[in-house]
């Protein structure tokens, strides 16, 4: 395993999801002094602050590196502010992790919050924007995210055989594993039949497929590996069983695929260029895989964007879990669930815990480094050594990050 480019994971911490109605800074302190206190840090020895930005609160979420910092207490530390919808988290712990391995810092925070309303996440600036694709899909085609995720769905029951039993069933098993997380915004178990006799939002899929807005937080503490020596032998400690970050995937589609996915847009008699050897989607994790120098039969456990039942089902195929058309037999076969040969979304997903987007990628990086270190109680995953995230952004952000210890 590649370990030259490994930063350490010396703190995680969050704030539970739900629906609280406060700033999103308040989310953002738990989180982070939860982080400083699991690492052993305190705010002065920080030297970075990476923020992951909310767009929906206002300009304090547009500059969110300067805005946790300010809340924390102004000390001079350095920071930034990253945007990429749902993989923000994950392009905020990429800059600190560039900034630690440049030599340019040590020791960094890492930080993620929202506040989130009700029902859709609507297109964001207001006005007539008729070049911006986010205002299309809503203004022209009505095309809320539901609907979006049921294209989705519907298709891998046209190609693959899914049915919505299959589709239930993935709520079910996060569900599951979500009442021994403590969090996870919803602690209750579903049946397959609460799941098929639930309302309709975007036919095929379901209310309870579909994952809920919610307010959260997630943040970390990453270093230097010398800093963790440093850090831990102070006090008499080994970096032995340290959770490090081996590899951040944010990779774009290429030329000529789109972020959709659609069966054979890829090799179009019509374009001009040769197809990719990946789909963008697969290329997501294949990218981090490459950079942490294993591949997906190393991954003990996986964290993947469940914004529907059926997304996961594609997540699968995506990771290399299985081969494409048959993440269905996968899930049936019951190795996705805790206690399987590879369990998935061990946290309940956001079928748990809801869509608090800059601090999605950040909470299942927290995920797994619980699980590493053996602390993640009844929803423990035995034996657990390596992790995989994934989401993806909107339009065109990858994300991925590969954990080990």
């Amino acid at each position: 395993m590649n370990d030259a480019k490994d930063i350490a994971i010396l703190g995680v911490g969050m704030h539970p999801w739900g629906k609280w109605g406060r700033d999103f800074t308040e989310y953002g302190m738990v989180a982070a002094r939860a982080a400083l206190a699991d690492a052993n840090i305190e705010w002065k020895d920080i030297q970075y602050v990476a923020g992951a930005d909310t767009i929906r609160n206002g300009y304090p979420g547009f500059v969110a590196g300067a805005t946790f910092a300010q809340k924390l207490g102004w000390n001079g530390v350095r920071i930034s502010s990253s945007y990429a919808a749902c993989a923000s988290g994950a392009q905020a712990l990429d800059s600190a992790r560039a900034q630690i391995l440049a030599g340019f810092c040590d020791v960094a925070l890492v930080i993620g919050a929202d506040t989130t309303p009700k029902g859709f996440f609507a297109p964001v600036g207001g006005g007539d924007r008729k070049n911006d694709p986010d205002w299309q899909r809503f203004h022209v085609l009505g095309a809320t995210n539901p609907v979006y995720f049921a294209l989705f769905a519907r298709r891998r029951m046209d190609m693959y055989g899914a049915t919505a039993a299959d589709f239930a069933q993935v709520k079910v098993k996060n569900s599951r594993h979500g009442l021994n997380n403590p969090n996870a915004r919803f602690k209750k178990e579903s049946t397959v039949e609460d799941v098929l006799n639930s309302p309709v939002v975007s036919d095929p899929l379901r209310l309870l497929d579909i994952c809920a807005t919610s307010d959260g937080a997630a943040a970390m503490v990453v270093c230097s590996m010398d800093f963790a020596r440093r850090h831990l032998n102070k006090d008499g400690g080994t970096t032995d069983g340290l959770c490090r970050v081996k590899a951040v995937g944010t990779v774009t589609p290429r030329y000529p695929q789109s972020i959709l996915e659609l069966p054979d847009i890829a090799s179009d008699s019509t374009a001009v260029v040769p197809a990719p050897d990946r789909k963008y989607k697969d290329s997501i994790a294949w990218s981090a895989y490459e950079q942490a120098g294993i591949g997906p039969e190393d991954i003990s456990l996986a964290e993947v964007y469940d914004l529907s039942t059926a997304l996961e089902l594609d997540w699968y195929e995506h990771i290399g879990l299985c081969a494409e058309g048959e993440a269905e037999g996968l899930l049936r076969s019951g190795a996705t669930t805790i206690g399987g040969r590879i369990p998935v979304n061990p946290s309940g997903g956001l079928a748990c815990f809801g869509e608090a987007i800059p601090a999605q990628a950040i909470s299942q990086v927290c995920e797994l480094v619980w699980q590493l270190r053996g602390q993640a109680g009844d929803r423990q995953v035995e034996g657990a050594t390596v992790g995989i995230t994934a989401n993806q952004g909107l339009f065109g952000h990858g994300s991925s990050v590969v954990v080990a210890r």
